[in-house]
Order: structure tokens, then sequence, then C-alpha cells
């Protein structure tokens, strides 16, 4: 398997500076229940700025403070950002259950230290794998991702465990 994952370009359309943000917060833990992803996405980040949803473009991102993922992660959150087209999520550092969950599913999160200091909302970033840094297209600057492992990169290429899992299975 090529663990070549292809970079990532697009504008950051939240930065969520709290330390220990519950991931629920994104749709109101009112709504955890929900499972319609349409009625999630138009719920993603309401509380915060209620144009949210209508102002993400397909390839944002988000950015976030320490320990993004804190709490009892339930999936809702993380499907209405995905189909509102964010791609990935850059952060100081995830809590682990979290960042697991997600690289399951096969969401690039992100672990990029100094994060919060190197962009602002609507700034234009890279995350180049090949070469380990998120860089700011807009102001200028870059910094060190945390890489992921062979396995982790294969995971996230494939698109999450599962399919992770059925290529492997497949490769002699």
């Amino acid at each position: 398997m090529s663990s070549e994952l292809a970079n990532l370009r697009g504008r950051i359309a939240y930065v969520i500076e709290a330390a220990d943000f519950d991931v629920d917060q994104i749709i109101g833990v009112e709504n955890i229940r929900l499972t319609d992803p349409d009625a999630l996405a138009a719920l993603a980040m309401r509380r915060y700025d209620p144009d949210f949803a209508a102002l993400v473009k397909p390839g944002d991102m988000i950015a976030c403070g320490e320990n993004f993922g804190y709490g009892h992660p339930h999936f809702g959150p993380m499907i209405a950002l995905r189909r509102l087209g964010i791609v990935a999520v850059l952060a100081e550092s995830f809590a682990t259950g979290y960042w697991r969950e997600e690289l399951a599913e096969g969401f690039p999160q992100i672990a990029c230290p100094g994060v919060l200091g190197l962009v602002r909302r609507w700034d234009t970033v890279e995350v180049d794998w090949s070469a380990g840094v998120v860089r700011n297209l807009t102001r200028g600057g870059s910094l060190a991702l945390q890489a992921y492992s062979a396995a982790e990169r294969d995971m996230i290429r494939a698109g999450g465990l599962v399919p992770y899992l059925r290529e492997k299975m497949r490769t002699p």
C-alpha cells in the first residue's frame, strides 16, 4: 500500500481557541440524537456563528486549541462538519479517544502545536504531508505537523479503518 497522501489546501472556516472543546458543542448537546446528515450540517457551529453552514465551502478546515475532542464524543458533530465539506481539523492537540474515532472514519486530524498562532479565520492554508508542515498561504509562515505512522497514513488514504482493512486483506 502506498502511504502517500494528497496535500490539502483550503480556508480556515472557524478557529476554536478553547482548550478541552467538546465536539458535541458543534451541533449542541440537545441535538446529539439527530442522525440526518443534512439536519446536522444545518446546526453546525450555529451557536457560535449563525451563518457558518452557509459560509463554509468544500475543502475548508477548522483550527482548534489543545485537547480538541475532550469529553464523550458522538458521531453527529463530525458528520455535520464533513457534510458541509470540512476536510480536516488542525489542532494544538487532540483528545485520544476522539482522535482515534475520527482517524477510523478517515477524517484527517492534524496535530500542529502552535497552529492557533499561525492562522486566523478565512486564511488559506496548505497541509504538505511530505514536507510535514502546515503553511499559511495568506499571511505566510509555517509550522511542523506531527507525522502519522505509515498505518495511520494508509488508513486516512483508504478512507477509514474498514476500507484500510479491506485493502490489507487483499494485499499479499
